[in-house]
This record gives structure tokens, C-alpha cells and sequence, in this order.
């Protein structure tokens, strides 16, 4: 088993995902992740806490689409964090799961107060007869991989580089809510997204692709105002090409590929107009690219 909050499950969880399958296939065993839902740190320390990447379902499925058996999406209660290293150990990886081998990263720190870290866990795993494999991090670009890098990242728009550095593209989720018409009233038609409970990039215009009954469509996203039109609040506006059913009331999960460009005003509805078609062609050039590389 490997325990971890494994936030955008990124390129880091990944070596830990392979060191965890090869130890489940010596010891004969299914490969287990233990996570938290929701992280420690948003009951302890709510205004510490930074938007999450990933919600639990989304998390699951990446880790299964690379071998993961099972994922306990464990729910964080007081009892839990009121638990000793010792007694964590004892109930959960001994007691509840009968782990055989354990795999961790090297900032591993779990029980009461962050008390337990990797030397602890090598003296408990020892005691127990368990083995203890403790991965390093992952670097790309000359710098460490981790949810608070991709979470800089994503915040700055760098949709792109974030990508590279997760698993798979970012992705979001929210209910389509019914808007104020204006995108079709010029042609482009949109499904606006609210209740998103996941970190989101800065505004601007974005390539990207979103999913409708397992299938992937080609997406032009708006994030942010509408000044052209006078409007300061913040939305979040999907276009779907080649795609013209109703969505209103139904969970869309949008994926971003590539920032497109900052929010502009126009001088006018054509030349919006005029913007969102170049946005439009980027947008499936990028997507059609993006398909290319997961087929190959």
C-alpha cells in the first residue's frame, strides 16, 4: 500500500504507482492507495488549505487508468487525527488493510500532529515484517515535481507546462447552468459551468476538450469577465464543438490544454466575433494534436 494525499495524482505519483505495482506482484497482493477525503490540512487548518486538483472520483480514476487496484478514499474525522503514529500504524496499515509492503516518498509524515515520518515508518514496517521502499522525488525541467508546482502552474495559466507535469491534462468539473444567452445570440453558444470545487487558472481564453457521455469534444473555454459586453463577473464559459445538444443541468468535466490568450475588450460584437473564430481554429489544431499524442 502506499498512503498519501496524491493531489493531480502528477508524474511523482506516478514512480511511486510503479514501485507499489511491482511489490504487489512479490508479495501476490492487490495494490492499494490510501488517501484522505477531504486532506487533513482542510479540517486543521482551513485557511492554509489550497484548492485541491483533483476531486476523489477523478483521483481514483487516474490511479486505476495506471494499475492501482484499489484506492480507500478514507474520510477524515477527528478520531483519525487524533490518531498516535503508532497507533495509525497499528489500526489502519496493520489492523484494517494487513498491508505486506509499503511504498512511500520521502516527506511521508502521518499520526497526531505530523508526529510519525519515513525513519519512524522504517522502524514500525521493520517490527512488523513489512518492506518499506521510499521513492525520490521525480525532477523535470531542473526542478522537483509536486501539487504545489502544478498548482503555480495552473494558477498562472501555464495549462500547458502543468500538463506535462500531471498525468494527464488538467481537468475541472461543474453543472451547466443557464447563462445569460449572450454567446448565442453571436453564434457561439456556450454551457456555463458553477460549483466547480477544484483550483482554477487565471483568466483568460483556453484550449481544451470536454466530455459528454465518455466522449471528448474539442472546447473553447472563457474564463472570466465579458467586458466587451459591460460584464465584470467571473465565468466560466465552454464551447463545444461539434457538439449541439442541451446541457443544462448536467455535470460537464473540461479539461485545459493550452492558454489561447488574455481577456481582451473589443470594440464591438463583430470583432469579438472575428476573435472567436481564430480561438476556435487554435482550439481544434491543439485539440487534434492532444489526440495524437495519446493514440501514439
Amino acid at each position: 500500500m502506499a498512503i498519501g494525499n496524491f493531489d493531480g495524482v502528477h508524474r511523482g505519483h506516478l514512480e511511486i504507482v510503479r514501485r507499489l505495482l511491482e511489490r504487489a506482484r512479490e508479495v501476490g497482493g492487490p495494490a492499494i492507495v490510501f488517501t484522505f477525503d477531504p486532506h487533513p490540512v482542510r479540517i486543521l487548518r482551513p485557511e492554509q488549505s489550497p484548492p485541491p486538483l483533483t476531486w476523489t472520483e477523478r483521483k481514483a480514476e487516474l490511479l486505476a487508468a495506471h494499475g492501482v487496484y484499489m484506492v480507500v478514499a478514507y474520510h477524515t474525522d477527528e478520531a483519525l487525527l487524533q490518531l498516535t503514529a503508532q497507533e495509525f500504524f497499528d489500526k489502519i496499515v496493520v489492523g484494517a488493510l494487513d498491508a505486506q509492503a509499503m511504498v512511500e516518498g520521502p516527506n511521508f509524515y502521518f499520526g497526531h500532529n505530523r508526529e510519525g515520518n519515513v525513519a519512524l515508518l522504517e522502524q514500525l514496517t521493520s517490527a512488523a515484517g513489512l518492506t518499506l521502499d521510499v521513492v525520490p522525488p521525480v525532477s523535470i525541467g531542473g526542478e522537483l515535481v509536486s501539487s504545489s508546482r502544478i498548482r503555480a502552474l495552473i494558477a498562472a495559466g501555464d495549462v500547458a507546462t502543468a500538463g506535462q507535469l500531471l498525468s494527464a491534462p488538467y481537468r475541472i468539473r461543474g453543472m451547466v447552468t443557464h447563462g445569460s444567452g449572450r454567446g448565442s445570440s453571436i453564434g457561439f453558444p456556450t454551457a456555463n459551468l458553477q460549483g466547480i470545487d477544484t483550483l482554477l487558472p487565471k483568466p483568460g481564453v483556453y484550449a481544451g476538450r470536454a466530455m459528454v457521455q465518455s466522449i471528448l469534444y474539442p472546447a473553447a473555454i472563457n474564463l472570466g469577465p465579458n467586458p466587451t459586453f459591460g460584464e465584470s463577473a467571473l465565468k466560466v464559459e465552454i464551447h463545444l464543438l461539434d457538439y449541439h445538444d442541451s446541457l443544462y443541468g448536467q455535470p460537464l468535466e473540461v479539461e485545459f490544454l493550452a492558454h489561447l490568450r488574455d481577456v481582451t475588450t473589443f470594440a464591438g460584437p463583430a470583432a469579438l466575433v472575428d476573435q472567436l473564430q481564430q480561438d476556435i481554429k487554435r482550439t481544434r489544431e491543439i485539440a487534434a494534436q492532444g489526440l495524437a499524442v495519446e493514440q501514439s
